[in-house]
């Protein structure tokens, strides 16, 4: 089964695009990212990491929507929230319960949700 893990976190605590480390401790910082890059290592070892990556800022984002006909573009993210998008990653995992493991043990987790979807072929959700 595949799944889209979107990683979200409050951009204020963003000094890497993984996970927050604002005032965090040298030593929580360096444990983090061992963690990070442990659970990277599995997944790459394993064939359960498919790709991934770090979001930007989201006030670096733009909106875009078409009314009545017309676009409209407007800077920032779609909602104002203490919590947005910071990156995703797709993860091809034999279960649900394997997919929730995994986005418990990713660092970010700590600091805001993790979403987990089921990702859709052209036959429907991949289930």
């Amino acid at each position: 089964m595949r799944f889209l893990m979107l990683i979200h976190d409050n951009p204020r605590r963003w000094e890497h695009p993984t996970f927050a480390q604002h005032g965090s401790p040298p030593e929580d910082i360096a444990r983090w990212q061992q963690e990070l890059d442990d659970l990277l290592a599995e997944l790459n070892d394993s064939g359960e990491y498919v790709s991934g990556l770090p979001l930007a800022d989201p006030a670096r984002s733009r909106t875009v929507r078409v009314v009545d006909e017309e676009i409209t573009v407007v800077d920032g993210p779609l909602a104002e929230a203490k919590e947005q998008l910071a990156g995703y990653m797709v993860l091809d995992c034999a279960s649900w319960e394997r997919a929730e493991e995994i986005a418990g043990r990713f660092p970010s987790s700590r600091f805001g949700p993790i979403e987990l979807r089921p990702v859709m072929f052209a036959s429907g959700a991949e289930m």
